[in-house]
């Protein structure tokens, strides 16, 4: 069923809302692992024990892997929620990128009278050129 420019900017609304809704959220991948301390009277030391879980929170800073431990079972949950919730921010993302898409598409440009002038094609050269720099840090 095709939609209209209306309904869509509409549905667009209504994702916009939904942002309001986040709560506190933060990249990473919650990851469990077993290890063995090496002391021998402490029950990893046992061949079928599985050892002592370590539950971290892993993610990228900077382009580099850094891993976060947690105190308490309390501080771990709190953990496993805010990273849901980030997955909810990147799926609404996703959504509202799809979105603008059919409107960027169904939208009409502007009418121009004047066509394709070669001052034209050149001033919009450099717009294109420029908006793709990286912006530059205000200096005093």
């Amino acid at each position: 069923m095709s939609q209209s420019l209306s309904d869509l900017e509409a549905a667009r609304s209504r994702l916009i809302q939904q942002f309001l809704t986040l709560g506190d959220f933060r990249p990473g991948t919650m990851s469990g692992q077993s290890h063995r301390c090496g002391k021998p009277n402490c029950h990893c030391a046992a061949p079928d024990d599985p050892g002592h879980p370590q539950l971290r929170l892993l993610r990228k800073v900077k382009g580099k892997s850094v891993a976060e431990s947690f105190p308490t079972p309390a501080a771990l949950v709190k953990a496993v929620r805010e990273v849901n919730e980030y997955r909810r921010f990147q799926a609404l993302i996703s959504e509202l990128t799809a979105l603008n898409q059919r409107i960027c598409r169904m939208r009409p440009a502007e009418p121009d009278e004047a066509g394709w002038t070669e001052e034209k094609k050149k001033q919009l050269l450099l717009f294109i050129k420029k908006s793709r720099e990286k912006p530059r840090p205000f200096s005093k």
